[in-house]
């Protein structure tokens, strides 16, 4: 077995390959259970998954393994992924887990965890997990025949995430008179979703909600976001919503048909907080692939941009340490830590609207606080992730780029967490300098980088 078992995000892979193998997702189901089962009382875990026909698989290998070590299993079926956090929580269950790759297409699979307060695992409780599923030997810690754990199915799961989430929305205000067209992705919000706006009173034109177990992100949801674009356009809505395949991100596309991205949302939202002070310390947390625009409107609005490294839960840990409340990834990962421990599509979309219906303003009158730097992002498929600093031409390049693209850009190079391949960003003001500088870089990890 290879030794790296979690990314950035938890597990994930080609189904059938390593990890995503049930053989293996048998052995962490038993890891996970010797590692939180800690007394004689039952312990709980809930397990949600998406829409992928592999989620029937790891499903079953997850359950198996986690009821041999003596967990108690509850199975919620296909929800997104914020509301196992929520879940999990408000459950006091020991675990929550999901099956989902996210944005990823259908023949990839993974797992996330969530602890006991709706967070996701430590980086460190993953390695002890990882320890215990690659030992050459195994050595578990099994309960005795009786203390086994049971299977469950939770019926009403669906009705209480709906509650949550439109309880994070002021009970004094409607989506009446709303049109929104939304496009679930063919994934894990397919159900709850539509039953969430339509609740609250707005007029809902469903887009990916008819899964199969292999059209999930299929050319849908928010890596696609110009077919909610077209129907906006085309139904006179006033708000698009384009989820992903586990719920957790969200594009957002205006009445006038633009498309806003994670960062221009969180603009919006933060000037709301910074209006209303109630945006604790002035301060807002993206990563480093936040669009500079966004750096310096907070800048500008007497606030401060705190960056963190890729990945909702590097996030979610500054806000944490920071005391914020509003954080997120220009990809569409938003948390509101007041209503939720990670990111939830929904949820920003709710916050979103309530910010339409207090200034009784259109999206595209809120929209347009950011003046968006040129900024371009090549994936480049590799078989190895050599460190980027140990190929000379490679830094020496860069420090060139750098150079020519003055104070006002920037060069990012990461490898990514969940795919076998480099991630290399250019921004700055010159277009046509971006454009070269990307393609550049490009060509020399290709040639460079085995």
């Amino acid at each position: 077995m290879l030794k790296k078992l979690f990314g950035t995000d938890g597990l994930r892979g080609q189904v059938n390959h390593f990890p995503m193998q049930p053989e293996v997702i048998i052995r962490l189901g038993l890891a996970a259970g010797q590692y939180f089962r800690n007394s004689t009382k039952r312990h709980r875990v809930l397990i949600g998954k998406d829409t992928r026909l592999s989620g029937y698989v790891f499903e079953t290998a997850l359950t198996s393994g986690l009821c041999a070590s003596g967990m108690d299993v509850y199975l919620v079926g296909p929800l997104p992924t914020p509301a196992i956090s929520f879940l999990a929580k408000n459950m006091r269950a020991d675990l929550g887990i999901v099956i989902s790759a996210s944005h990823n297409p259908f023949q990839d699979n993974g797992i996330k965890f969530f602890d006991r307060d709706g967070f996701k695992l430590r980086r460190e409780v993953e390695e002890d997990i990882s320890e215990l599923v690659l030992a050459l030997e195994s050595n578990w810690d099994s309960p005795e025949a009786s203390r086994i754990g049971r299977a469950f199915k939770l019926e009403d799961s669906p009705g209480r995430y709906i509650v949550s989430l439109k309880n994070s929305f002021p009970s004094h205000l409607t989506l009446d008179g709303l049109k929104i067209v939304l496009d679930c992705a063919n994934g894990a919000a397919y159900r709850v979703a539509p039953l969430v706006f339509q609740e609250l009173g707005a007029e809902v034109v469903k887009l990916g909600v008819e899964p199969n177990g292999l059209n999930i992100n299929e050319q849908c949801g928010s890596l696609h976001p110009e077919h909610v674009q077209h129907q906006v356009l085309e139904s006179g809505a006033d708000l698009g919503i384009a989820l992903d395949g586990d719920g957790d991100r969200v594009i957002l596309v205006d009445e006038r048909g633009t498309v806003l991205d994670g960062d221009q949302v969180l603009a919006i939202c933060a000037k709301d907080g910074l209006d209303k002070k109630a945006l604790p310390g002035n301060k807002l947390v993206a990563t480093v692939m936040s669009n500079m625009a966004l750096e310096i409107f907070m800048k500008d609005n007497g606030g401060e941009l705190i960056r963190t490294p890729v990945g909702d839960k590097n996030v979610v840990q500054a806000m944490c340490e920071h005391g914020v409340l509003l954080g997120g990834e220009q990809s569409g990962h938003l948390i509101f830590l007041e209503y939720s421990t990670t990111g939830d599509g929904i949820l920003a979309a709710l916050q979103m609207l309530k910010i339409m219906r207090e200034n009784e303003k259109p999206a595209s009158e809120l929209a347009g606080l950011l003046e968006l730097f040129p900024q371009q992002l090549l994936n480049v498929p590799v078989e190895r992730k050599t460190p980027f600093e140990s190929v000379p031409r490679l830094t020496a390049a860069v420090r060139e780029a750098e150079l020519r693209l003055g104070v006002t850009g920037r060069v990012l190079l990461r490898y990514s967490g969940t795919e076998s391949k480099a991630r290399v960003m250019v921004e700055g003001e010159d277009r046509g300098l971006v454009e070269s500088t990307v393609l550049e870089l490009a060509d020399i990890i290709r040639e460079c980088v085995k």
